[in-house]
């Protein structure tokens, strides 16, 4: 299946997308400052989330006035406060996406609620993304489904029974354009809780869908992994700077982190190859300098008959090769030779 013009499949070169989400913090300078950053880095798409004050949580919440810090040094307020604070404005998605336009990078949005679906198709993205919290919102999943665009699902916190119903969901409304994201939502998860074989099962699983990984670990060395497992996309939370406050700093990739995860992620790829043993080009031109030919361990007169105490192997491999000895014992000499010299079929009687 492709997005837009990019083919997206297993062990293809993966197709990375920058979650910002909420990292803006409501400044749309720091968003448009983060899109060009991630930009720089090779990114092929920033995704953003789309929910507002109202279509996400509960009055109910709101009203436990609950605080939310991530470290002593860093308190945001209520949730109520950061929600109003970091929420996308309608106006703000249409700005964020005509700027994407502009530099030329995928704008793409996790959706909430049918009515930002709505407004992300009128915004013509290229594909939806499914939240991890929302595989078993079936209702949420039709009504995108129906849109007819891919449809990439984050499976954090589900067993392989709700991808199935979620999948299944999906395509019943007539919708096969789906990718499919191993996820653990825990921010950050503990190595041992990664399971990043589930790529691999999800690929038997799933044979008809790419499978990627969605990325919550601090560092580079999980998902580049991932793509060397065949993920065909990468998703990692992004940010100019993990000392800001706010949700999900902490533990996205800065600028350095994100363009190692390009790069090397593109290298990886490319040096995964094929499953045939293939001997390069390179390499074939490198035989006759690195195997062996056979020479002789003794001066040896015309006519004498080689036996195997005559023969030894040494470099070039330009000549009879060792596992052609077998040949070579028990013929006679067309000439005589001296010890070390390299024996040649047109040495043989």
């Amino acid at each position: 299946m492709k997005i837009k013009n990019r083919e997206i499949k297993n062990y293809g070169k993966p197709y990375v997308i920058a979650e910002i989400g909420a990292n803006h913090n409501g400044d749309m300078e720091l968003a448009k400052k983060m899109i060009d950053s991630a930009v720089e880095c090779g990114a092929d798409a920033v995704k953003f989330q789309s929910w507002t004050n109202k279509s996400l949580i509960a009055q109910a919440e709101y009203d436990n006035n609950q605080k939310y810090d991530d470290s002593p040094k860093k308190h945001f307020g209520s949730l109520k406060e950061m929600v109003d604070k970091y929420y996308l404005r309608e106006e703000q998605h249409q700005m964020l996406k005509a700027y994407c336009d502009d530099i030329g990078v995928d704008f793409c949005s996790t959706p909430f609620s049918e009515q930002e679906v709505d407004m992300l198709e009128q915004m013509d993205v290229p594909f939806f993304k499914v939240a991890s919290m929302d595989i078993n919102n079936l209702r949420l999943l039709k009504y995108i489904a129906k849109k007819n665009k891919p449809v990439i699902l984050s499976t954090g916190m589900s067993s392989l029974a709700e991808i199935e119903t979620a999948v299944k969901t999906i395509e019943e409304m007539g919708n096969s354009e789906i990718i499919i994201l191993h996820c653990i939502s825990i921010y950050p998860p503990d190595a041992k809780d990664i399971h990043l074989n589930n790529i691999l099962m999800m690929q038997k699983a799933f044979p008809k869908y790419p499978i990627g990984f969605s990325d919550h670990t601090i560092g580079v060395s999980v998902p580049i992994a991932a793509v060397a497992l065949g993920a065909a996309i990468i998703e990692k939370h992004f940010t100019t700077d993990k000392e800001l406050p706010g949700w999900d700093h902490e533990i996205s990739a800065n600028p350095d982190e994100m363009r190692f995860i390009v790069e090397q992620g593109k290298i990886v790829n490319e040096a995964m190859g094929s499953f045939e043993k293939i001997v390069s080009l390179a390499e074939e031109n490198k035989k006759a300098k690195f195997r062996r030919s056979i020479v002789l361990t003794r001066d040896i007169e015309e006519g004498e008959i080689l036996t195997e105490a005559d023969l030894t192997f040494k470099r070039p491999g330009t000549h009879i090769r060792p596992d052609e000895e077998k040949y070579v014992v028990g013929r006679r000499l067309k000439r005589s030779m001296r010890e070390d010299e390299i024996l040649d079929w047109g040495d043989l009687g």
